[in-house]
């Protein structure tokens, strides 16, 4: 019986310090705040760039296009995709 009970003790002793570790590594408002800043840089920043480098490709021709305007946004969103995506698995 009193085996029993030590071995509880044990247990319930581990729990606890698990507990009060998890609260004390649980992050705070601001580094959430800036973890979800910074995914949203990671995706937003290669598609204006992409849009940025389209527009200026596209003025320099005559006539109205937005083909590299186009297909630069569809490669930021690209790019931008899996930045986050690295981001967020590591």
């Amino acid at each position: 019986m009193t085996n029993n009970h030590d071995l509880l003790k044990r247990e319930v002793a581990k729990q606890v310090q698990r507990m009060k570790r998890a609260e004390q590594d649980r992050p705070t408002m601001l580094a959430q705040s800036i973890y979800l800043g910074t995914l949203g840089l990671l995706f937003v920043v290669p598609v204006v760039l992409g849009a940025y480098a389209g527009r200026w490709l596209d003025g320099l021709y005559e006539g109205y296009s937005i083909r590299w305007t186009l297909s630069l946004i569809i490669l930021g969103v690209l790019i931008g995709a899996v930045s986050a995506y690295q981001f967020v698995k590591d």
